[in-house]
């Protein structure tokens, strides 16, 4: 079989199963492609002894007869994700040379499955960003164009190396966090699938922390089934995580039916914005359509509260940032910054952090240091999370009253150029997360699916909201939808 990286999850474990293909022979695949795409800048840290390694092993318990899904399959891994003796950054200058001597849960559960560690994935530094340039390894570049044009565009962020990769055929899938869209905005920009489950689905343990109460864990991969199967072994209970729920996980992928004749699905009047690209509105439209040609019932909804959604995040989880980020010191592990003499302890706090940090994370550490202090403390944060609980209460009386998922464009637009929304202006790069962050805030699952091309034939993605612990119910919608929009795009080769 030639190009074996371009199998999916699904087909690469059938191959495997059926002795077609052996897991060396797919992970020698995906590490010659990582090596031929450098200038994507998808893999910042390659694991290739570790690959190989694991994919041996992974054949024998193949050959054993008793391994699970994700067996063999080789897939990258978020950079916000410790690692045990790899490199794990958060894309930060801040934690140059740490080395964790930990696997967090989701990656530790992956390689259980025996799933194979190809490397790590850029991103925007400690996942702060919706266009993945504001790595300390430099930007991610997408591997879709403009039509003719050669201008870079960005793979979407903060998971842009893993949403780069997966487009790119470099490996099967790969982990992403989302803490306001960051797995299913890039999904959306490089024509993937992304999926955010309910918060408390995924265990947070040895992934950096951004916002707490926000960031999940998820799968980002090639097709809907490629995301249930990723799904299934990343979830689970973890006493190590205090938000962690303790359920049970369902065969995410036996769901998958395609039938959703009689399914309720809300289409919210309040994401209708001025100014939406007739684009985005007509394949808004057309994906109704198709839910509604496979037997849905489609119903306008109300979410009242959804518009203060964008200005409640931006004070919520720069508040969350500055304080998780207060560990970062320069004492135990990371940078520190180099001191002249008479310095002290307070001046080496200052440095180290003015060294370490980007420009986009002291921007939110200060925000969010801002809306915690005496005398605003009540202006901003008590009411940023006053206006979380209004937003969750809509979502909770739409499910109540029937409806079993929420359709909505999963961006603005498509993809833009790197550099195109620039530095003077962080509201404008904001306002990308304008149809994800409500999901964050209430807790709920998304997922992205490609849906369609724009003029200049660059993907487009919808995006399903579902019930809370409910994403089997919810990929099968969306598998519903990626069936009818058959959506077969891919980017043409450049790098």
């Amino acid at each position: 079989m030639s190009d074996l990286n371009k199998l999916g999850l699904a087909d690469a474990r059938d191959a495997l199963r059926a002795g077609d293909v052996t897991s060396v022979e797919l992970t020698e695949a995906c590490l010659k492609a990582i090596d031929e795409a450098d200038a994507l800048n998808a893999f910042v840290h390659k694991t290739p002894e570790i690959a190989m390694e694991r994919a041996k092993a992974a054949d024998e318990r193949i050959k054993g007869g008793d391994a699970p899904s994700m067996c063999g399959l080789p897939i990258g891994i978020k950079d916000l994700f410790c690692t045990k003796g790899v490199p794990s950054q958060a894309a930060s200058g801040i934690l140059e040379g740490f080395k964790p001597e930990y696997e967090s849960t989701v990656s530790q559960q992956l390689a259980d499955a025996g799933a194979v560690m190809l490397g790590k994935l850029n991103m925007d530094e400690f996942a702060m960003g919706s266009s993945n340039e504001t790595s300390v390894y430099g930007n991610a570049v997408s591997p879709w164009r403009r039509g003719n044009d050669d201008a870079q565009l960005t793979p979407g962020g903060s998971s842009g190396g893993s949403a780069a990769a997966v487009a790119a055929d470099l490996c099967l899938a790969a982990t992403g966090t989302d803490t306001g869209g960051s797995i299913r905005q890039p999904a959306a920009f490089v024509g993937i699938t992304g999926i955010k489950p309910t918060y408390g689905r995924c265990s947070r343990w040895g992934i950096v922390a951004f916002a707490s109460s926000l960031d999940q864990a998820g799968p980002m991969t090639k097709n809907v089934r490629d995301a249930a199967i990723m799904l299934e072994t990343m979830c689970g209970h973890d006493a190590k995580d205090s938000t962690s729920a303790d359920l049970a996980v369902p065969n995410f992928e036996a769901m998958l039916t395609g039938d959703i004749k009689g399914k309720k699905i809300g289409i919210p009047k309040e994401y209708r914005m001025d100014g939406m690209p007739a684009e985005i509105e007509k394949l808004w439209a057309d994906g109704a359509a198709m839910l509604k040609d496979a037997g849905a019932e489609i119903v306008d909804i109300s979410l009242p509260h959804a518009k203060y959604a964008l200005p409640a995040y931006y004070v919520i989880a720069p508040a969350e940032a500055s304080s998780n980020l207060a560990r970062y010191d320069g004492v135990r592990y990371g940078h520190r910054a180099q001191l002249a003499q008479g310095d002290g302890i307070t001046e080496m706090y200052e440095k180290t952090r003015a060294e370490g940090f980007g420009h986009e994370v002291q921007r939110r550490v200060m925000v969010g240091t801002y809306v915690l202090s005496a005398g605003f403390y009540d202006a901003y944060y008590n009411r940023a999370r006053k206006v979380r609980t209004l937003i969750k209460k809509d979502f909770e009386g739409v499910f109540a009253a029937g409806v079993d998922a929420i359709l909505t464009p999963a961006t603005p637009s498509a993809a833009f150029g790197l550099g195109e929304m620039t530095e003077a202006d962080p509201v404008q790069m904001y306002l990308n997360d304008v149809f994800t962050v409500t999901v964050n805030l209430a807790g709920l699952p998304g997922i992205s699916v490609p849906a369609g091309l724009d003029t200049q034939g660059l993907p487009l993605g919808l995006q399903l909201i579902g019930r809370p612990w409910e994403e089997g119910d919810l990929l099968n919608t969306a598998y519903a939808l990626e069936n009818a929009a058959g959506f077969v795009a891919k980017p043409g080769k450049w790098w």
